[in-house]
């Protein structure tokens, strides 16, 4: 496969955006923000899917290059369910992690309740039986993933609330997954800066020798309208609270037409990650523009050659 060469270093795949609603079996308005993760020797898709009401769902998509051949689900697979009340205006934006102490997946997504939007988990084995545990953290916070394993016998969740209108990432700790404590503000917005306006976490904390590197958005207003770039971030790994290193300029964002023409232009929104450990490649899913899903690739030692340069 050949990509095109980005000014970032990420490299887009030629055959963007690999998800439309076109591709759909049923009829949607929009796909976008995918979780991601391997299953039985295929790249799984959990995308968030419009209907035309403006509600969302996910359903899954397969593919085992993870670029092409796509297989759909015929139908929805995982709906608002109405015996969990905060899901009454649908769910959106999961990230996906195995839990190995758990053996099964974790999927904390967004509910979009009367309240607003809260963070939900839910868990399964097989990706066809899902067990709901609620919302585990209270109106409005999205942009919510768990790390992959347990830090100090503690579960450790980023997500992003909104207080008094600021919208800084932060960081929770919980001993079972329902009783969260400890929070502290991760990654603030930075006034002046390409990030300024809000920041969420992209795809779950990917570990490395280094640190958990964090993939995430940031936002700036302009006067047409905002633009969603993407950071990066390094914590530590045995205590996540502390930064090790983050980006000063944007790593990736908008530039081709898929990404300004959309619901909403001008965004690129990375949801799932999955990283070959023996080449080092990192593949980034993201949603364009609310429309659409694509990918695009870079090397891990570059990303984190890149954050050495900008330690604190």
């Amino acid at each position: 496969m050949e990509f095109k060469q980005d000014v970032s270093l990420f490299r887009r795949f030629p055959g963007n955006p690999i998800l439309t609603p076109e591709n759909w079996p049923y009829p949607v308005n929009a796909v976008f923000n995918p979780a991601a993760i391997r299953f039985w020797r295929q790249t799984l898709l959990l995308v968030r899917v419009e209907d035309l009401r403006g509600f969302s769902h996910l359903t899954l998509a397969r593919s085992r290059d993870g670029y092409t051949n796509w297989k759909i689900d015929p139908q929805p697979t995982m709906v608002p369910d109405p015996a969990f009340y905060e899901e009454r205006w649908g769910i959106e934006d999961p990230r996906i992690v195995w839990l190995e102490d758990r053996k099964e997946f974790a999927i904390t997504y967004v509910a979009f309740s009367k309240g607003g939007p809260v963070v939900s988990l839910a868990t399964t084995e097989d990706f066809h039986n899902f067990r709901r545990h609620g919302f585990i953290m209270p109106p409005e916070d999205k942009d919510a993933s768990l790390f992959p394993r347990k830090i100090k016998d503690r579960f450790v969740l980023i997500h992003r609330p909104i207080i008094r209108g600021e919208a800084h990432i932060w960081i929770s700790f919980s001993p079972d997954l329902k009783y969260w404590g400890d929070h502290h503000i991760l990654l603030a917005t930075r006034p002046g800066w390409w990030d300024n306006n809000r920041v969420g976490l992209g795809p779950p904390p990917i570990e490395t020798p280094e640190g958990w590197l964090i993939i995430y958005h940031g936002v700036r207003v302009t006067a047409s309208g905002s633009l969603y770039r993407v950071g990066t971030a390094l914590l530590d790994l045995e205590n996540p609270r502390k930064i090790i290193a983050r980006c000063d300029q944007w790593v990736f964002g908008p530039q081709e037409n898929f990404e300004y023409m959309g619901d909403v232009p001008g965004v690129t929104f990375p949801t799932g990650a999955m990283l070959d450990e023996q080449t080092g490649e990192l593949r980034m899913y993201y949603g364009a523009a609310d429309k659409s899903v694509a990918v695009a690739t870079a090397s891990l030692s570059d990303l984190l050659d890149m954050l050495r340069g900008g330690k604190r």
